[in-house]
């Protein structure tokens, strides 16, 4: 390429500016875009583009010139919905390695922090296995530790829908921690996952679950699992609607019953009380777990220490209230 071209500015047409194949960045918000390129109107690009040159020869002798996107593929897009003719690009030479492309894709959309975190592991995979990059190179490059890139590309060993998920933000990168712990037992593992989507379960509540789990698996490890209390289990976590673990010692053992709201402590009350405590047959205590390991001692009569007696009569007059409120008897025809 003629050194002239080097680093120096021209206005390029936008149709003859192909995006760069190596973005790593798959999604643009619509929105912004359209933000961007109502500002571009009124301002015009503040920043050029960056593109390479190269030239083709025709079949009937002549030459093509085509461009290639290094970086700018946000304000290209805006700029065609903005419809302009011609943007400014800046012209760089010696950079027709696909590496380079990739590495200063990821570098600007890094800097914008516009990319999400399965985009960013994937570009980070690209570097590391198609190009042989090093985690530390990586790492020197984009300007962060050897332990960020790592702890980025294990997002990868996530099933597709936890990987979706995060992508479309319904989970953050907290929240992938306490999943990958559970790597070794996909049950388990979506089960948690399934919590956190519906539960809104916060990030500390996740990692309690997942190291009770890990502490529980580390316990068994040298137990043969008794199939009744697995059965067991299985039945009050889906009489209950929530995660029971039944940890069983000489003499008898307890329950432990995950809840992360008033609401679910009284739905798993009522369940109890409703004929769930009679069915149990256990002997031990009843644990109810808040969130990151905190326990609750539910009593002989059903009702969990630090909730008084008056207010589950008060619970239950209401309930007889509301009973007799919409009962038949106080309708007419």
């Amino acid at each position: 390429m003629n050194q002239n071209y080097n680093n120096s500015i021209f206005w390029i047409e936008v149709e003859k500016i192909n995006p760069n194949p190596y973005q790593p960045r798959k999604e643009f918000d619509e929105g912004k875009l359209n933000d961007l390129a109502e500002s571009i109107k009124q301002y015009g690009i503040l920043q050029p583009l960056v593109a390479t040159r190269r030239e083709r020869e025709k079949e009937d002798g002549g030459l093509i010139v085509e461009y290639e996107l290094i970086a700018g593929e946000r304000r290209l897009r805006a700029s065609k919905i903005a419809n302009l003719v011609q943007v400014p690009v800046i012209i760089r030479s010696g950079e027709d390695d696909d590496k380079l492309k990739l590495e200063l894709a990821i570098i600007e959309n890094l800097q914008r922090e516009d990319l999400n975190p399965v985009d960013r592991a994937r570009a980070f995979q690209k570097l590391a296995y198609e190009f042989r990059f090093k985690h530390v190179e990586i790492a020197k490059k984009v300007g962060k530790s050897r332990e960020y890139v790592s702890n980025t590309l294990r997002l990868l060993a996530l099933p597709e829908d936890m990987l979706n998920a995060l992508a479309g933000r319904k989970i953050t990168e907290g929240h992938t921690r306490p999943i990958l712990m559970l790597a070794d037992r996909p049950e388990e593992q979506a089960t948690l996952f399934k919590e956190i989507i519906f539960k809104k379960l916060t990030v500390r509540e996740a990692e309690g679950i997942a190291r009770r789990i890990a502490q529980d698996r580390v316990r068994k490890k040298n137990l043969l699992p008794d199939p009744e209390i697995m059965e067991i289990e299985e039945s009050l976590t889906e009489e209950l609607g929530t995660r029971v673990q039944i940890d069983r010692k000489d003499g008898g053992g307890k329950i432990v019953i995950d809840f992360f709201s008033n609401d679910d402590l009284r739905g798993i009350l009522n369940a109890i009380k409703n004929g769930g405590g009679e069915a149990m047959g256990v002997v031990g205590d009843v644990v109810v777990t808040a969130g990151e390991g905190s326990e609750t001692l539910i009593d002989d009569s059903g009702v969990p220490e630090g909730v008084s007696h008056e207010e589950v009569e008060r619970e239950k007059e209401k309930e007889e209230k509301d009973e007799e409120l919409y009962g038949l008897k106080n309708f007419s025809l």
